[in-house]
């Protein structure tokens, strides 16, 4: 079986099929694990994307899976290597993104890298080093307020530099005006100096194709999923394929599940509530009767399906998200959280006929394919920019997961997802 040319390593689930969706549409045929896999793949890919859950891990245990991804794909026969996270940046002082990229390197025998978060189709851009959200400032999107990462500095460099042993530099505009020539300047430049770990400005599409083009010979690079769309074309010999997103067909039930409370999703769920069933998880019914609330939520849905999805969901405004976490405690509260929605969405799957999910949230996609017992999907189309449907592969019955990240898509993705699907 030929060795795939690419294998990734995301730090969550949805940071995964965000990559994984832009692979396929620059015509790779894409396997997606959960988690690092036991045994060799048994399908035919251009690449692989291994889905861990540890953004938001200590450092030490990001490093650890982080490598045993590595070692698994280095053994698949991938060629070049993709540390996948947000295009948010999302990461704190002490990491994850630093101390994974510094294990990498040190894994790989390397020395240099690039940090390439930016997906200009979602507005991620970076510009002097300081990352955009829209026109603002990543400080002042909302992911300031994120519960777990938030991000209250913009300036890349700044924020990378605590986190890493390696020297910063940054590959500005200026050397991507000269297109790919000026990046592998630019690049050789940086070396001389020292740096270990460059961020990369990038304002749209062609300056990811300079970036993808100027560092073809790393071995490593990392960053959010744009560089997904420009990456396959450096390989060379490689053709896209047309058929790269073709999924089989895949009847029953429609679910939707978020736990994400960005601003996006938010504005999605308040879109879903006026065109499909929905109802919201009561946190203190959680900490009170875990059992009976979960009970009532799927009585809910079981319910109230019929061709039409149903929305299960905890999103909640920034205030009272605040007032549940001091309440809880917010690794108490997320984790009862994510156990429920995805206890809800099993028990679904088993006895309430569900076979096309659509979940909005990072933690919460984690939770809902491992309680389904997923170990592998096969990307199909995407929905909108960073979310495509996939499909399980080895389940009982094959399943149709959307999995989203908080911050992506557009208002009506929760009833138009399904309409792509069909």
């Amino acid at each position: 079986m030929a060795s795939p040319l690419l294998g990734c390593i995301a730090d969550d689930f949805t940071g995964a099929t965000d990559l994984a969706s832009q692979l396929v549409s620059a015509g790779m045929r894409v396997v997606q694990t959960i988690g690092v896999p036991d045994a060799p793949l048994d399908t035919v890919c251009d690449a692989v994307v291994v889905s861990l859950k540890s953004r938001t891990n200590a450092p030490t245990q990001a490093v650890q899976q982080s490598l045993e991804a590595l070692a698994w794909l280095r053994g698949e026969g991938a060629r070049r290597f993709f540390f996948k996270y947000c295009s948010t940046f999302d990461s704190t002082p002490a990491g994850n993104i630093g101390p994974v990229t510094d294990a990498l390197l040190d894994a790989l025998g390397q020395d240099f890298t690039l940090a390439v978060p930016s997906l200009p189709a979602n507005r991620r851009t970076v510009y002097n080093g300081y990352l955009f959200a829209g026109d603002v400032l990543l400080n002042e999107s909302g992911m300031q307020d994120h519960p777990l990462t938030p991000m209250r500095d913009a300036f890349l460099p700044r924020v990378l530099a605590p986190q890493t042993r390696h020297k910063v530099g940054l590959v500005s505009h200026h050397a991507l005006a000269g297109g790919a020539a000026g990046v592998r300047a630019r690049i050789a430049e940086l070396r001389r100096e020292g740096v270990g770990i460059a961020v990369c400005d990038t304002l749209d599409h062609d300056d990811l194709v300079s970036i993808a083009e100027g560092s073809s010979d790393l071995p490593l690079v990392t960053g959010g999923s744009g560089l997904g769309l420009t990456i396959p074309a450096t390989f060379p010999g490689f053709l896209p394929r047309g058929d790269a997103a073709r999924l089989d067909p895949v009847g029953g039930r429609a679910l939707v599940v978020s736990g994400s409370c960005s601003r996006a999703t938010l504005a999605q769920v308040e879109h879903a509530k006026a065109h499909m069933p929905a109802i919201a998880v009561d946190v203190d019914a959680l900490f009170s009767d875990a059992q009976g609330h979960i009970e009532a939520l799927v009585a809910f849905a079981a319910d109230r399906q019929g061709d039409g999805p149903v929305l299960i969901h905890a999103s909640i405004p920034p205030e009272r998200l605040r007032a549940v976490q001091e309440r809880y405690g917010v690794a108490q509260s997320g984790e009862r959280v994510e156990h429920a929605l995805a206890t809800v969405a099993r028990r679904l799957v088993e006895v309430g006929g569900v076979r096309r999910i659509l979940v909005a949230g990072g933690e919460t996609s984690g939770a809902v394919v491992s309680a389904l017992g997923v170990t592998n999907l096969r990307i199909g189309p995407t929905i909108d920019p960073g979310v495509p449907w996939t499909q399980s592969v080895g389940t009982a019955e094959p399943l149709a997961l959307a999995l989203k990240s908080g911050n992506f898509g557009g208002p009506d993705i929760m009833t138009r997802a399904f309409e792509r699907l069909a």
